[in-house]
């Protein structure tokens, strides 16, 4: 065998173990603080896996702080990673379960539609836009309505038929669309026509509303209006 350390390649299309392997580099300095990263087209050739498992590798090192994403000038490792006091994107089934009470789920619709005007300004310009709509219940009562936008050109597979029957896209997006960055704003308000009816409430009734968005280095992501029935607590970990 030469001198030379043989690299090690991932498995075909397993981004967890692209991922590592960047890792592994940022931390043996292979890759060190400020150097460019070669092209996603590059590192998918090397590995043996699509372009898309490359780029979410390195969505979730970016949200990690470790790398830098910019449009049109590649990824660089962080200077300096960072750190910060941030909030995560909690799954509605784990606060109602540590609870004690039962997690249950029922989907309204999921489509492929146009946003309102108000809704598509926040979604900066993403064209292809999937709106879904379904309540979550904890011990078989109204726990939160959930309202979200998806950007179907960040995620594409969020488009598949019937998928949100079977997992809530707040759980789904969770497991398989790691972001960057987002911003979160809490309100009480009264309840829509929509919420109120998911709900079992009279229209007017207050509610406490979560609006999140979330973006990956280069586009919004999602879109999430929660809407939770009265007696909701919020507990925030910094």
């Amino acid at each position: 065998m030469t001198g030379a350390t043989a690299r090690r390649a991932p498995p075909r299309g397993d981004w967890r173990a692209v991922h590592d392997e960047a890792l592994r580099r940022i931390g043996a300095r292979e890759w060190p603080p400020g150097a460019l990263i070669p092209a996603e087209t590059e590192l998918a050739e090397e590995f043996g896996c699509a372009r898309a498992t490359v780029g979410r590798a390195l969505r979730e090192l970016a949200a990690s702080g470790l790398v830098e994403r910019r449009r049109r000038a590649g990824t660089r490792v962080a200077e300096q990673p960072s750190r910060h006091a941030r909030l995560t994107v909690p799954l509605i089934r784990e606060e109602i379960e540590t609870t004690g009470a039962t997690y249950s789920y029922a989907l309204i619709g999921a489509a492929e539609r146009k946003a309102p005007p108000a809704v598509a300004a926040r979604l900066e310009g993403a064209e292809r836009l999937l709106h879904v709509a379904a309540t979550h219940f904890a011990d078989a009562r109204p726990f939160v309505f959930e309202e979200r936008w998806i950007n179907l050109d960040v995620v594409p597979e969020a488009a598949r038929s019937g998928l949100f029957a079977e997992i809530s896209a707040n759980e789904w997006l969770v497991r398989n669309a790691p972001f960057a960055g987002g911003e979160m704003a809490l309100s009480a308000a009264p309840a829509e026509a929509a919420e109120a009816a998911a709900l079992g409430l009279a229209k007017g009734a207050p509610l406490f509303i979560v609006e999140r968005l979330t973006r990956s280095p280069d586009a919004v992501i999602t879109l999430a209006r929660l809407a939770y029935a009265p007696g909701r607590r919020m507990r925030l970990e910094l």
